[in-house]
């Protein structure tokens, strides 16, 4: 068979191997968050780094835009409304299904707060109508209807899309014009304040696990974490070049298990500097340098291929509607006082459910809606 001339087709070719990467941390997140269901505080969580993940996607998804736009501002083959425009039909679509299923997960549960008390139909209704424009809830809003202070009570994972999105606007608008060296300043500036937020235990436990609520320096930890790690990733992408890694996919995907799974850092019960050191580490250091030896790898082998593929198709449909299911969970288990050994089995039967559902909501209803979306506003 010959092979696919990307260059004369105007194609660049996808990094595989980078897709099953994201898979691997999509399905890590899935466990972080249902030992989560057990932890008493930050330190003492199985799988304790698993928020980690998120600044990995970032990483991974400003190398991606970058590597696959960049050059398209340069010829005039991009605007930036346009570019929008592409990363609303592929991402909106899976942010409004999962906001519908938060909202099957909250009635199921009886409409009521986590401390039991009723939620008016009228702030339901709210709570919904802005998850799915992504409008941020602020803590003490009546549309706070689990009353946990998250921005999107109705699906916590939403706060990293609302960030996402904000990486994506200040790409088109500002990003994709800045020379490498004002870039590499951003990058500079945005890591140092990350790096005090961490070590500076702003978030009261000295982890970088901020952004997902409004209150306190949720909404400035969240900005850090996007703007270093998606500015990072863009500029690895210009002038990247590959280094020969053998069983990238492997090590990469050993090095992310490990990173998300290490426990607490620390001496002692209480919260430590150490750890925050660790995630300021793995952040600035560690994910920055998977992705370079992820996207210098490529996937030589039948396994290694259909893996990558199957991971990579199903990262962003598993990560964004998994966390209904967690409610769920949570109030089961939370209700019956439940402890892990008890349920692990039920945790393998709802990891295969939310496979199940992430590749049903894929095939039929993302991928029809995306391409139909493309068909009518983007053409060909």
């Amino acid at each position: 068979m010959t092979a696919p001339n990307y260059a004369a087709a105007g194609i660049k070719p996808r990094y595989e191997l980078l897709d099953g990467l994201r898979g691997v941390a999509a399905f890590a997140v899935i466990w972080y968050h249902f030992f989560e269901g057990f932890a008493t505080s930050p330190t003492d969580q199985w799988m304790n780094h698993g928020y980690l993940a998120v600044d990995f996607f970032y990483v991974l998804s400003g190398f991606v835009i970058g590597y696959a736009y960049d050059d398209r501002w340069r010829d005039g083959g991009m605007t930036a409304g346009r570019f929008m425009l592409r990363r609303v039909i592929r991402l909106q679509p899976m942010v409004v299904l999962s906001v519908v299923l938060g909202l099957v997960a909250f009635l199921v549960q009886g409409s009521v707060r986590w401390d039991g008390s009723a939620v008016p139909v009228g702030m339901v209704l709210l709570s919904l109508l802005m998850g799915l424009f992504l409008i941020p809830v602020f803590p003490g809003m009546g549309a706070d209807v689990r009353g946990n202070g998250e921005m999107f009570p109705l699906n916590g994972p939403s706060w990293s899309l609302f960030f996402e999105y904000i990486g994506s606007i200040l790409y088109a608008v500002v990003l994709h014009r800045l020379s490498r060296k004002a870039l590499a300043c951003v990058t500079a500036v945005s890591g140092a304040g990350l790096a005090i937020m961490a070590v500076g235990d702003f978030s009261g436990a000295y982890h970088l696990g901020m952004g997902w609520s409004m209150g306190g320096w949720g909404f400035l930890g969240g900005f850090l974490r996007l703007s270093f790690s998606f500015s990072v990733g863009l500029l690895m992408a210009r002038g990247f070049r590959p280094v020969h890694v053998r069983g990238a996919f492997w090590i990469c995907g050993a090095l992310i298990l490990a990173v998300l799974a290490c426990p607490y850092i620390g001496v002692g019960d209480g919260p430590s500097v150490f750890n925050g050191i660790y995630d300021t580490f793995c952040t600035l250091a560690v994910f920055p340098a998977i992705v370079y030896m992820g996207a210098s790898g490529a996937t030589t082998d039948i396994m290694s291929t259909r893996i990558c593929g199957f991971l990579g198709r199903l990262s962003y449909p598993v990560y964004i509607i998994h966390y209904p299911v967690m409610y769920l969970f949570y109030a089961w288990v939370w209700n019956n006082g439940l402890s892990f050994a008890r349920v692990w089995p039920v945790c393998v039967a709802l990891l295969v459910l939310i496979t199940a559902m992430a590749w049903a909501a894929l095939r039929f209803y993302d991928e029809p809606v995306r391409n139909a979306l493309s068909h009518r506003w983007l053409g060909r």
